[in-house]
């Protein structure tokens, strides 16, 4: 694994758990619409009890997922917080950090360290090559 692929598993695992969330707000709008149709035909006083119990059991499981998933971006932050660290140079540090844990835009990077894009690509590829990919980033 890269230095950049290692560095990039937080910012992904992120953008999974915002997309769960999205779910979940997605089944908690269908599992509060009522919509009843009135016909003269009798119906099974259950079946609407158990879509409702059926979308409430996902939602539980989803944000059961969520919590977990929060757990391990929770870890892996703290442990590539402590790969950037390593890094002598402060710099790179503010470079990494502000990327890879702060998920920030080249642009917002670029104007918030007071340097020109071109620049801060350079600096961080530089800021790459420092970063030392621990042996126990294949089990993320």
């Amino acid at each position: 694994m890269t230095a950049k692929e290692y560095l990039s598993q937080a910012y992904r695992l992120d953008q999974r758990i915002n997309s769960k969330i999205e779910q979940v707000a997605s089944l908690n709008d269908l599992a509060t619409k009522c919509t009843s149709t009135l016909t003269g035909m009798p119906r099974n006083p259950n079946r609407a009890s158990s879509t409702m119990a059926d979308a409430v059991g996902k939602i539980i499981d989803l944000q059961n997922e969520i919590n977990r998933d929060i757990d391990r971006l929770v870890d892996l932050k703290r442990e590539i917080v402590t790969v950037i660290k390593a890094i002598e140079n402060p710099e790179y540090q503010t470079l990494l950090e502000k990327r890879y844990l702060c998920f920030l835009t080249w642009e917002k990077i670029a104007v918030d360290m007071g340097y020109d894009l071109r620049w801060l690509y350079r600096i961080h590829k530089r800021a790459l090559d420092e970063i030392r990919v621990p042996d126990s980033a294949t089990r993320h």
